[in-house]
């Protein structure tokens, strides 16, 4: 028995919302406050947002029409041609998945236990790595069971993601003195705008999370655009609101990089009492992005698998639960292991993201593009508006994203691409890949 279609449009929407929200804006928002020196850096999230929106149409116009376990993974072999290059991208893009995932989990735990010592002390190194370990636990605990169960769960989690923001946006309201927002600059840098948008598109990251449950999803062809349209909007709302109001409390000019910024927002208009009930919201949020996070991911390798193209272990179900529970399991461990090693994660994960980019994000872009002058719209329930123009604004600003990282993550994103090439070639000649199957592979889809 495979997997089941229990998803509807509220759990898969809720799922995106979790998953893009998590404790990211609540880290990175004084980081777009502090590149920015301005309230304009409420632009940032606008371009975030813009980036996440006709991205979303190459996501919705794949999702509606190849809605399979892996999100990525089955839309590059599909595109490029699964006994082809698409075997090559596919074949990257678990390479990167395998490790990004891991490092994105790892660094929600210890985000997770840097908002825990607003509350408390942890009194040593290892004592902060055994609470982030712990909550990689609970949430790979938390999964065990059957999809519709996590269904439900997504939407009671959305439910206290959204309270936290809407708290956030009403401290502003009551406390917030805004004449500070009005006090717009007359010019501002572009090279400002471009960190700043690297904390804003990290925190917007994750409204198509639904196609990684392509094959749990209920109705795909109507409910994989609409959820994440629908969450892109809402959170996107949700933020400009929420950064509006710390701009009336925090100047700019207060703000530093990774600061409690919520705390201090509630602290300032409601007190210590209050701050300290946001903290522990704010903590249940990452602990909601963490659960749509290892959901979304653990289907990956298990697409992969399936097909033949990974390890065969992953593609094992649960014999009464029906989900990959090894693929479940083997991600949460790496993720603790990770935790355990290293102490600081953000250039690694930076450098991730990078070869993420150009794997993932462009040439995903670039094969819809190819496909549709090869095969037409007639596999495509959704089409995406003013076609091919979305996905032109989508690659040309993730390049510039890309090229606007920091040289030291372009450089170990690099690298990491080299390696998984040099990986490729070694497996591909042992298992007869191509390019060593081209003189029998008909297979051009």
């Amino acid at each position: 028995m495979g997997l089941q279609r229990r998803l509807s449009l509220l759990h898969a929407t809720a799922l995106n919302t979790i998953d893009m929200v998590g404790i990211g804006p609540f880290i990175v928002m004084s980081s777009v406050m502090a590149a920015m020196g301005g309230p304009h850096c409420v632009i940032a999230w606008i371009a975030g947002a813009v980036l996440a929106l006709t991205d979303a149409m190459v996501w919705a116009e794949l999702g509606a029409a190849f809605p399979d376990a892996g999100g990525s993974y089955a839309f590059l072999r599909r595109l490029y041609g699964s006994q082809r290059w698409g075997q090559v991208l596919s074949f990257l893009f678990i390479w990167q998945t395998v490790f990004q995932s891991s490092f994105v989990v790892a660094s929600g735990a210890i985000g997770f236990t840097n908002y825990v010592q607003y509350l408390m002390p942890l009194t040593s190194r290892w004592v902060t790595k055994a609470v982030a370990a712990g909550v990689i636990v609970l949430v790979v605990v938390a999964l065990y069971r059957r999809i519709e169960t996590i269904g439900k769960t997504s939407v009671a989690l959305a439910v206290v993601v959204i309270t936290t923001i809407l708290w956030i946006v009403a401290s502003g309201i009551v406390g917030g003195n805004w004449s500070q927002v009005a006090q717009i600059p007359r010019t501002f840098s572009l090279n400002g705008l471009g960190e700043a948008m690297q904390s804003s598109v990290y925190a917007i990251l994750g409204y198509y999370n639904v196609c990684h449950l392509g094959a749990e999803v209920r109705e795909p062809q109507r409910t994989i655009p609409r959820s994440m349209f629908l969450s892109i909007v809402l959170v996107t709302t949700l933020y400009i609101a929420m950064q509006l109001s710390v701009l009336s409390i925090v100047s700019p000019h207060q703000a530093r990089p990774d600061q409690f910024i919520a705390s201090i927002v509630v602290e300032r208009v409601f007190g210590q009492t209050a701050a300290v009930i946001a903290t522990v919201l704010v903590l249940v949020v990452a602990l909601s992005s963490l659960y749509s996070v290892i959901l979304g991911y653990s289907r990956i390798p298990y697409a992969a698998a399936r097909d033949g193209n990974f390890f065969a272990i992953f593609a094992r179900l649960h014999p009464t639960e029906h989900f990959p529970h090894i693929s479940l399991l083997a991600i949460g461990a790496l993720s603790i292991l990770i935790v355990l090693i290293f102490d600081g994660l953000r250039i690694v994960v930076a450098s991730i993201l990078t070869l993420r980019i150009l794997v993932q994000f462009v040439g995903q872009a670039i094969g819809l593009l190819l496909y549709h002058r090869r095969k037409g719209w007639a596999e495509f329930p959704f089409r995406m508006w003013f076609y091919p123009l979305p996905a032109l604004v989508a690659i040309m600003m993730w390049l510039w994203l890309f090229l606007s990282r920091p040289p030291v993550a372009i450089a170990n994103g690099t690298l990491a691409l080299i390696a998984g090439v040099v990986v490729y070639v070694v497996v591909a000649r042992q298992n007869g890949w191509f390019p060593w199957n081209v003189e029998r592979s008909t297979d051009c889809e």
